[in-house]
């Protein structure tokens, strides 16, 4: 639906992608109903009026779409129902500025899949840090992450390992130092839905060798001891 990245945005925000993801299962040793109704109702809970921003379940692709009066609503579209698309599409928006957050889709143009090399890269490039938040929403809720390079249409990843390596990165750091305000306060409240508090570390432990199994050891002296 997207065409290409306009020269001369501001590179600096973070761009979104549209991804169509496969249902989610909890890798928790206990069972969890990961229901999107869930993700809906504690993101308006806690944004509806601060931000004046409501997550909606939409029936194909992710879309922002930006209050149309004073005293409107912003809706965060998330594609067909799926529970990481939301949390994937919630990331976009907790690091999205407040500018950004006035203009239809953030005010990007897109790069659909079948990519490029180069305009690979830059998907990869700016998708580092939503990932990031994405997984540490994953880990919060007790639902399974998948990095996705989104170019299956295209030659695949630019460079995959590098990567999964700059995801991983990017989360541990969030985790060491703190996310973004609005994305900490949503990881916030779905580790204490879903109860997962006392496990984020082991839980972040297992998945930064799942998900970047080459290239760990800038992570090894990374803990979640601060969590």
């Amino acid at each position: 639906m997207h065409e290409v990245v306009l020269p001369g945005v501001d590179t600096g925000a973070p761009l979104k992608f549209p991804l169509v993801l496969a249902g989610v299962k909890s890798h928790n040793s206990q069972p969890m109903n990961h229901n999107p109704d869930d993700l809906i109702m504690l993101f308006n809970d806690l944004f509806r009026e601060s931000c004046r921003t409501l997550l909606v379940r939409g029936s194909d692709e992710p879309e922002y779409i930006p209050a149309s009066e004073p005293e409107g609503f912003a809706r965060v579209v998330f594609a067909h129902g799926y529970f990481a698309s939301a949390l994937h599409e919630i990331a976009h928006w907790c690091i999205a500025g407040e500018h950004r957050r006035t203009l239809h889709d953030y005010g990007y143009w897109y790069c659909p899949d079948g990519r490029t090399p180069e305009q690979q890269q830059a998907f990869e490039n700016v998708e580092i840090r939503p990932q990031a938040i994405e997984w540490l929403f994953s880990l919060a809720a007790g639902s399974r992450f998948h990095i996705s390079v989104d170019n299956l249409a295209g030659d695949g990843a630019a460079d995959e390992q590098a990567f999964r390596r700059n995801v991983c990165k990017q989360a541990a750091d969030y985790l060491e130092h703190g996310l973004p305000e609005r994305a900490q306060q949503f990881f916030d409240t779905l580790k204490q839905f879903y109860n997962t508090s006392t496990r984020i570390g082991q839980d972040w432990n297992h998945d930064k060798v799942r998900i970047a199994p080459a290239g760990n050891e800038y992570l090894k002296s990374r803990t979640a001891d601060t969590l």
